[in-house]
């Protein structure tokens, strides 16, 4: 008697509810999982003119021309300059309220013209346009610190002072279309 198997039935896992299981799983998921969406570069673009209207005229002695060519190498009014160099050289030229003749009259006046090839690296424009939007930033901070006593991020967003500082300097960017190459 003792060498009597006893015979077991297999365990089996019952299927049914398997499925709305997997489907509530996958409905918690979607609903807990965040998707972070790239955001593009944030500029305010101006608004289409007039195909009757003509420019403006704008003086040489405005206009800051910036050239990243297919290799990186930049060019600032077709003078070889490094990224490092290209803050510094934008807040002289928006800054120069008309001393040097070489520079702009006023800050109001001054425009920042980047122009790339189709070729240009990627990170390098992206480096470039970061400069010229810090360059504009230290410019209302500083004036901000002046003025006000507070730094131009913390100012109110729809505030007279920080329209005030907008309007000392003004962001004259001009993004020229890449040369086809």
């Amino acid at each position: 008697m003792l060498n009597k198997k006893r015979s077991r039935e297999s365990g089996e896992i019952d299927g049914s509810s398997l499925a709305d299981i997997a489907f509530l799983l996958l409905i918690f998921f979607l609903v807990v999982t965040t998707i972070d969406v790239d955001t593009g570069i944030g500029l305010v673009l101006p608004p289409i003119p007039d195909e009757t209207t003509e420019p403006p005229p704008v003086r040489e002695r405005n206009l800051m021309k910036i050239l990243v060519n297919a290799q990186g190498m930049v060019l600032i009014n077709e003078e070889p300059a490094s990224i490092g160099e290209v803050r510094d050289r934008i807040k002289r030229f928006v800054d120069n309220n008309g001393v040097d003749p070489n520079l702009s009259e006023s800050p109001d006046d001054a425009i920042v013209s980047i122009k790339t090839d189709r070729r240009t690296p990627y990170n390098v424009y992206i480096d470039m346009l970061d400069e010229v939007m810090g360059a504009y930033a230290e410019l209302r901070n500083q004036a901000s610190m002046e003025r006000f006593g507070v730094p131009y991020p913390s100012l109110e967003d729809n505030s007279e002072r920080k329209a005030e500082i907008q309007e000392m300097y003004p962001k004259k960017i001009s993004i020229a279309e890449p040369d086809e190459g």
